[in-house]
């Protein structure tokens, strides 16, 4: 994927100001823009600084270039990339997968999210989604999909789909036709933030991936403030990180407060909670 420049940060009060002059793209008209800039300047005060408390070590498929990660019951569902290479696979975490559907190419897989029976899986320049039986993976339809494919998470409170493209927007989606409902542009500390990759949407807050880095951002979808950073560093010893070898992937275990993360071509899948960053210990209760 392209690598985005990063913009150079202000001051706050540069921030303010750019925010003021260029309000959320979700507000409605009648929104007070008052309102919604005390909001954003609230959170930009409010990252919390986090990092990964490890439970348990798994084994993950070292040639997998992960761009989906989502788990639903006890069943793990896994997108793959690159053309002529891609997939889609579903199994228990700590087992190899049970199912699995190739896409030919030049499909290049991308993001995945479960709504209910079926999934559905992005692609990345290809300009199509694909609905699939959640079961057996078979393809039911494909539909246009005119952006960029990068992350994809289903907001179950909002009935909304949250997907990005590689950019600081996160764009909200039909979940039927995918068709889009709105946009949110994501800033840290006024900033905006670019490079948001694989997502997880866990109850009002959306976790992301941020491209070629060893950090999770979460994200307040109401106003595209980042309400925590999370160094998920050192997870791999050195003789682990192959080219290609990059963070991504991350999916909430039902019912828990823990998450399953994983790379592109990680030879380890992660179960881990994420803890205040001076409390912080990579293994253990």
């Amino acid at each position: 994927m392209a690598e985005h420049v990063r913009l150079a940060a202000g001051t706050v009060l540069a921030a303010a100001l750019l925010l003021a002059s260029c309000p959320p793209a979700d507000r409605s008209p009648a929104e007070p823009a008052g309102r919604a800039m005390s909001g954003r300047q609230t959170a930009a005060h409010r990252v919390e600084q986090l990092r990964v408390k490890v439970f348990e070590a798994l084994p993950h498929d070292s040639e997998a270039f992960t761009e989906g990660l989502e788990m639903a019951s006890n069943t793990l569902y896994e997108s793959t990339g690159l053309s002529g290479a891609s997939s889609v696979r579903a199994g228990p975490p700590d087992k190899p997968p049970t199912a699995r559907a190739a896409l030919p190419a030049p499909l290049f897989g991308e993001g995945i999210t479960m709504l209910g029976r079926t999934l559905w899986q992005l692609t990345w320049r290809n300009r199509i989604a694909i609905e699939r039986d959640a079961t057996t993976l078979a393809e039911l339809r494909r539909v246009p999909y005119p952006d960029d494919g990068w992350g994809m998470c289903f907001q179950q409170s909002a009935h909304r789909l949250v997907t990005s493209d590689g950019s600081a927007r996160l764009t909200f989606r039909d979940p039927g036709t995918l068709t889009k409902t709105g946009e949110v542009t994501v800033t840290e500390e006024g900033r905006p933030m670019t490079e948001l990759n694989e997502l997880e949407c866990v109850g009002a807050a959306v976790y992301a991936n941020v491209l070629s880095t060893d950090r999770i951002v979460r994200i307040d979808p109401a106003t595209g403030a980042v309400t925590a950073s999370i160094d998920a560093s050192g997870l791999l010893r050195d003789d682990e990180l192959v080219p290609g070898a990059t963070l991504n992937g991350i999916a909430a275990v039902p019912g828990t407060d823990q998450f399953l993360i994983t790379g592109k071509f990680w030879p380890r899948l992660f179960r881990v909670a994420f803890v205040p960053a001076g409390r912080a210990n990579r293994s253990g209760g």
